[in-house]
């Protein structure tokens, strides 16, 4: 009996079949060498000058597209399975030339009694150290000015990774305004309005870009190398001091990164700049190993110099405790004497890596240049007021403050409650040395890596910064994704104690006061 036609039909649904397998097997492979290569010529990219940023787009258009394949019920993107800048994209703006490299032209007055041109030379780090004196290692050590972050983070985001023109695509966008270097030319003998003129023409311009109008600036960030009270004049009051930028409504929705923060939620604190600027894993592996292998000779140490017309100031008897302690307990490096050597890398770092405790009291400020410069040194910082490093670099020290420093209230120093030397003194060699690992634990963290350096083993100080910058405004991005209002918390005031529940915990907050 002969077979039954088949239908043509069902001939020509079999056909079209095996075409579409064959489409799939070969469009996907194509697809994911167009995407690989692309991702590397954006890696390869190298940018030369901030102003002149051009950053191709690592993931063409199509790929961005949600690609049309569904298995399991779930949609697969190939942009979000494969994209490793995902959720990490910074766009630069480019600002007119008089809020950033304009104000560099008046080197000579950027701060009243310095000449700063020398601090602008090898990308904010200042001139390098030519006589390391068997005190630091031959390379990597700079005369870097504690004011010149704006520059150092400017230069050296140029490196990062995730850089796009395409500002659609940013998680962030930073904005290169040297707000403290700006400013710092007009807080003596200028009035109001000279003080607040940058601050007002960046607000402006910001307003007037598109990238606004996307989340109103709290997708942006700046950062400034001077303390955030430099910034939060309250009245146009000629006698008050600073500039009135972070109260500007603008400055309200923007994130501020400084060398110290305020109570304020918009304003988080990262490290001062050190002489420290390795360009390779090794320079930071050999450093680490010198500073925990070395021998101290003295308990304790401090740099610095009186405040005798700050009310409340505990330097005067921080300073009598060191020189009336036994000998060989205490070292003092006298900041105020004729020939200041407080500003001399092998000066500083020779006193510190010869001590197991430096003490860290407020001066000007809550905070230090010195706490930074203690650490890469491996000597273990003692803190007297919680707003000094606690409640400020909460993306950098450990939660258990314990582990890597002392906390000695100032209160008990100003009342001869406390005998330095005696509360050091009960701290056994063993716990000693794994405080002093802690600390050379941080090292990576807290220095400025050299701008061409690839650190693959380590985070520095800017890595930190950029990543947890990302993670803030990806997290505002969600709340308004959710219907909520953003600004809720967004700039919030008096926030310490929050800020210091965050590091601490709350239980050990009520220690701290």
């Amino acid at each position: 009996m002969e077979k039954p036609i088949v239908n043509g039909s069902h001939c020509h649904n079999q056909l079209w079949f095996i075409i579409r397998a064959s489409f799939v097997f070969w469009f996907f492979p194509l697809v994911s060498q167009s995407f690989s290569g692309s991702q590397k010529t954006h890696n390869a990219t190298q940018l030369a000058a901030i102003d002149e940023i051009s950053v191709p787009n690592p993931i063409s258009s199509d790929a961005h597209r949600d690609f049309p394949f569904r298995e399991n019920n779930y949609n697969i993107t190939l942009a979000n399975v494969t994209d490793p800048c995902s959720g990490k994209y910074i766009y630069v703006h480019r600002l007119p030339t008089r809020f950033n490299n304009g104000v560099l032209r008046d080197c000579r007055n950027l701060i009243k009694w310095f000449n700063m041109c020398p601090s602008l030379m090898n990308s904010g780090f200042g001139p390098k150290v030519v006589k390391p004196q068997g005190v630091l290692s031959r390379k990597n050590w700079f005369e870097t000015n504690q004011f010149m972050l704006e520059l150092i983070f400017h230069q050296r985001i140029k490196q990062y990774k995730c850089l796009t023109n395409d500002s659609s695509m940013a998680s962030a966008v930073y904005v290169p305004f040297y707000a403290g270097l700006d400013v710092g030319r007009y807080l003596w003998g200028y009035n109001t309005s000279v003080r607040d003129s940058a601050a007002y023409g960046v607000a402006d311009w910001l307003r007037k870009q598109h990238e606004w109008n996307r989340m109103f600036g709290q997708d942006h960030f700046f950062v400034a190398g001077r303390i955030a009270w430099d910034f939060r004049r309250q009245t146009n009051n000629e006698s008050e001091w600073g500039s009135k930028l972070m109260n500007l409504p603008e400055f309200m929705n923007i994130t501020m990164l400084s060398i110290e923060s305020s109570s304020w939620s918009n304003e988080f604190a990262i490290p001062y700049p050190t002489y420290f600027h390795p360009l390779r894993n090794i320079n930071v592996v050999h450093w680490q190993k010198r500073t925990r292998t070395r021998k101290r000779r003295y308990l304790f140490c401090f740099a610095g110099a009186p405040r005798p017309t700050m009310k409340g100031s505990i330097r005067g008897e921080i300073i009598n405790q060191c020189l009336s302690a036994p000998n060989r307990t205490c070292k003092f490096l006298d900041c105020k004497a004729e020939g200041n050597k407080c500003d001399a890398p092998v000066e500083v770092i020779k006193v510190f890596r010869d001590c197991n405790f430096c003490l860290q009291p407020p001066g000007d400020s809550y905070t230090r240049r010195s706490t930074f410069d203690s650490i890469i040194s491996g000597c273990i910082p003692v803190f007297f007021h919680p707003y000094s490093a606690y409640a400020q670099y909460i993306w950098y020290f450990p939660k258990n403050y314990t582990k890597y420093s002392v906390y000695i209230p100032q209160n008990d120093i100003k009342n001869g409650n406390v005998s330095i030397n005696r509360v050091l003194s009960r701290f056994s060699e063993h716990r000693i040395s794994e405080m002093r690992k802690e600390v050379v634990k941080l090292i990576p963290k807290v220095i400025y890596a050299n701008p061409k350096s690839r650190f693959e083993r380590f985070e520095d100080a800017i890595d930190i910064a950029l990543k947890k910058v990302t993670e803030r405004v990806n997290k505002v991005g969600k709340v308004m994704k959710e219907g909520k209002d953003p600004s809720v918390d967004f700039a919030a005031g008096n926030q310490w104690k929050l800020k210091l529940a965050g590091i601490v915990g709350d239980q050990a907050l009520e220690t701290l006061f």
